[in-house]
């Protein structure tokens, strides 16, 4: 049945893709820099601008390089959201497991990556019971520490899996600028953006979506439909 898909890997974003945090990510941050005494306020912004990103890689931004000072805000990030998890406020996206469901019955490898760190990846994979619904979860520190736009996650989902032979036959979704660079960068030859999450239309496509779905959910349908099918 495999033999039968070009894009036999799927690699889809969790916080905003497949995952409805409702604006969690922002409070967070919002929390994580009032802890450290810092204003929310100054950098709300760049925090929007850089969705999708490792959340590290955006904390060594906000402070000017000063490592200790991005690990202790990085910490205290993981935390609060680890807090808001746990607390029942994040939710599937609408249709987002029935999709990866027909996509794996279709004989297609699906992987899921985040900008998280492994911690916060894990509570968010326990929190909506989906430890068993892929074979492999990434996040940054498992492709050498480099998040999006960075194709790494990507590649190392090509490389660990070995489900197909040739990266333009990876299909790539996400809801940010970043996870379109990831997936361009990649040679993936679907990349595809979904408007539940940080960054709309234009914004995807500036960033080189070959797609623009209004949800995960529709992924499948557009995925036959780019190899021929109905």
């Amino acid at each position: 049945m495999t033999e039968n898909h070009m894009y036999n890997l799927v690699v889809l974003d969790m916080a905003g893709t497949t995952v409805a945090d409702g604006g969690l990510v922002e409070r967070a941050f919002g929390a994580a820099a009032e802890r450290l005494g810092e204003d929310p306020a100054t950098m709300i912004d760049y925090v929007r601008a850089t969705m999708g990103e490792s959340k590290i890689s955006v904390f060594r931004h906000l402070f000017g390089g000063d490592e200790t000072r991005a690990q202790q805000a990085n910490a205290a990030f993981e935390e609060a959201y680890g807090e808001l998890v746990a607390g029942g406020l994040i939710a599937p996206v609408p249709g987002a497991a029935e999709a990866i469901e027909r996509l794996k019955a279709e004989g297609r490898t699906v992987v899921l990556t985040t900008g998280f760190a492994r911690v916060t990846q894990d509570a968010i994979l326990d929190a909506l019971g989906w430890r068993d619904l892929v074979e492999l979860t990434l996040c940054p520190a498992d492709a050498g520490g480099r998040g999006r736009p960075y194709p790494d996650m990507v590649l190392g989902a090509f490389l660990r899996t070995g489900a197909v032979d040739d990266v333009r036959r990876i299909a790539v979704a996400g809801d940010t600028s970043y996870d379109m660079l990831g997936g361009v960068r990649s040679g993936a030859g679907i990349v595809a953006g979904v408007l539940t999450g940080a960054h709309d239309e234009a914004a995807l496509k500036e960033h080189g979506a070959t797609h623009v779905l209004a949800s995960v959910a529709e992924l499948p349908a557009a995925m036959a439909r780019a190899e021929g099918g109905r």
